[in-house]
């Protein structure tokens, strides 16, 4: 017999990188919320990799801290080792990615969830999930105690139905020997939501003191180290070296004869993984004339002697795990700790959200990380942030707060999830964006800072620190545009130096900086007038100097596809009965249910033409 447990305005289900986002920004909103994990040991976990960011995913973290999130904050508190990636690249592709210390990072995150006003951190499985009459969601736990919500956000990662698969064993199991949350499908089920299994897996962690670091690749992190959070002003050095190292013919052969032991190769694996992050096995099936794959040995914290080997994900039985990671440069009498191992879990379909990642036919609902369909901590975390800060204004009775594919990554993020769906979990990759020289890492505050404050998440002290960069920067606009060099020898070794030409009259410094050859370290010599700036003012203005026709070029982009946007389509509308629409787009509309034209436009099998279609039915039924 049930009892009532308490009463709420929002309920987190999960408490990993998305629980924790929506669980704070509902709080911070001023909602009563409540967040529900299996084990209080397991917030903010790392199951994977002990990092934070990356390529794209660099870009999600900045975007997340912009709005008022806390991941990027408790990344540059944890962190070991910073490091900028794709610096040989355009600016677009630019990316931060943290070697941070997990068990730090989750012992932070949770610390944060106690101190936080008007949020309860409680440890209980959810088992059953029902709403009323009223429309109040009821969650009953596995100790049979009743909560109570307005809105109910599910971020339960891979424990939904988890199992691990190590060669030919496997056991229900949450990541790292936690149970799973065994009975919440079920109840999902029955409720009406359409489930799928997804996989997906991670390396053996191994230790440090059976690695022979002597002949390894020692990468080092970048100096001074780059923080993810506006709020961080200084980082201090980085505490720790990352190691290099690649597999071999002996690793191939070994994985090759062992192939039919993998529970992927087996069948014994139904889910689907993902497609960018695959096992070890998987690269040497699918890349079989590829001499060696590169593998990274990362720290996994400064107070532990785990190592974590990037790249080298497994399913296979532990003595084979063995035998090859021992075929390897360095881990030659490497010990394992912990096996790697392939996890599969139920996830839902997005198609079945709107933008505000609320279920369409289950208002006050909401999906957030994993449970989407989406990989990654940072996917996870910056869904969680939109779920979190949707299901408080629902409560609240305010607008929905939905970014656009123009506005960040964030929104290319959960349109994709919501509007194309994912067959495999969904990863955040630059290329996914049509509009990424605009949606730069380093200028995320600019794009979604004022947002974060209309909202209510940007504090009074970061907002004064923002508006008072943007004055310093529009300063150092009018400083460089009113610099004029003289055409001196000095100057001239400076531009034949960089191959570029040299100058016969006086050249002004914004006209010097928009040559691709030219940047402000290389003027420093002689651009005595300098002003001790932050050094992401002098990266932005550099840029927007550089880029300012292909940024002009986009924006005219932008603009044609928000017209699309603001054409917004019923949501009752029943595409079968619009004539001209061919079968195929009717059955893709009546499924995603689109917003409005622009995103009708983006949903596969809706081609131009149907587009024109809803446009002409759009002018007749105004």
């Amino acid at each position: 017999m049930s009892y009532n447990a308490g009463e709420f305005d929002v309920a987190v289900i999960g408490a990993g990188h998305a629980g924790i986002e929506a669980a704070l920004a509902s709080a911070r909103l001023g909602c009563n919320t409540i967040i529900f994990t299996i084990n209080n040991d397991a917030v903010g976990n790392c199951p994977c990799n002990p990092s934070i960011g990356g390529t794209a995913k660099g870009h999600l973290v900045r975007e997340i801290d912009a709005l008022g999130g806390e991941m990027g904050r408790t990344a540059d508190e944890c962190f070991l080792q910073m490091r900028m990636l794709n610096r040989g690249k355009g600016p677009a592709v630019h990316s931060l990615r943290a070697q941070i210390d997990r068990r730090k990072y989750a012992d932070t995150m949770k610390h944060k969830l106690e101190l936080q006003k008007n949020l309860i951190l409680r440890q209980a499985e959810i088992t059953d999930i029902t709403r009323d009459e009223s429309g109040i969601w009821h969650l009953t736990t596995r100790m049979d105690a009743l909560f109570k919500a307005k809105a109910v956000i599910i971020a339960t990662g891979t424990y939904l139905g988890g199992k691990i698969f190590v060669g030919d064993t496997s056991y229900e199991s949450g990541p790292d020997g936690i149970f799973p949350a065994k009975f919440l499908g079920a109840s999902l089920k029955k409720l009406g939501l359409k489930l799928r299994r997804f996989k997906t897996g991670t390396p053996a962690r191994v230790l440090r003191s059976s690695i022979d670091f002597s002949d390894l690749e020692v990468q080092e992190g970048d100096v001074p180290p780059v923080p993810f959070s506006y709020d961080t002003e200084s980082l201090g050095d980085n505490k720790v070296v990352c190691h290099i190292s690649w597999t071999n013919e002996k690793t191939k052969k070994i994985i090759l004869d062992n192939i039919h032991r993998s529970p992927l190769y087996g069948g014994k694996i139904e889910g689907v993984g993902p497609r960018y992050c695959p096992s070890i096995e998987d690269k040497i099936v699918r890349f079989e004339n590829k001499e060696r794959h590169q593998l990274f040995i990362e720290p996994c914290g400064i107070d532990t002697e785990e190592m974590y080997l990037q790249g080298m994900s497994s399913s296979l039985p532990e003595e084979v795990q063995t035998e090859f990671y021992h075929s390897i440069k360095g881990l030659e009498n490497v010990v394992i700790m912990r096996p790697a191992y392939a996890i599969e879990y139920d996830c839902i379909d997005p198609l079945q959200m709107d933008s505000t990642l609320e279920f369409r036919d289950f208002k006050g609902l909401y999906g957030a990380g994993q449970f989407n369909g989406s990989s990654g901590y940072e996917e996870a975390a910056a869904q969680g942030l939109i779920a979190g800060i949707n299901a408080a204004r629902k409560v609240q009775g305010k607008e929905p707060f939905i970014l656009d594919r123009a506005s960040s990554y964030i929104g290319t993020l959960v349109d994709d999830l919501v509007t194309k769906g994912v067959n495999d979990p969904y990863r955040m990759m630059t290329s996914r964006s049509e509009y990424r020289l605009i949606l730069r890492q380093d200028n995320a505050d600019v794009r979604l800072t004022p947002l974060g404050r209309e909202i209510g998440l940007i504090t009074d002290y970061r907002w004064e620190r923002y508006l008072k960069k943007q004055e310093l920067k529009k300063e150092e606009y009018k400083r460089i545009k009113s610099t004029v060099f003289s055409p001196t020898q000095e100057l001239n070794d400076i531009l034949v130096s960089r191959e570029t030409s040299a100058v016969t009259t006086g050249v002004r410094m914004i006209d010097l900086l928009k040559r691709p050859q030219i940047d402000y370290a290389s003027l420093s010599s002689i651009d005595t007038e300098r002003p001790d700036l932050d050094s992401n003012i002098f990266e932005q203005v550099e840029i927007e100097i550089k880029y300012e026709g292909y940024i002009q070029k986009q924006l005219e982009q932008v603009e044609k596809m928000r017209k699309l946007e603001k054409k917004r389509l019923p949501k009752e509308v029943d595409y079968n009965s619009i004539t001209g629409l061919r079968l195929e787009a009717q059955e893709k509309l009546n499924k995603v249910r689109p917003e409005n034209i622009g995103q009708a436009s983006r949903i596969s099998g809706v081609s131009p033409a149907d587009i024109s279609v809803l446009l002409i039915w759009l002018s007749q039924n105004k």
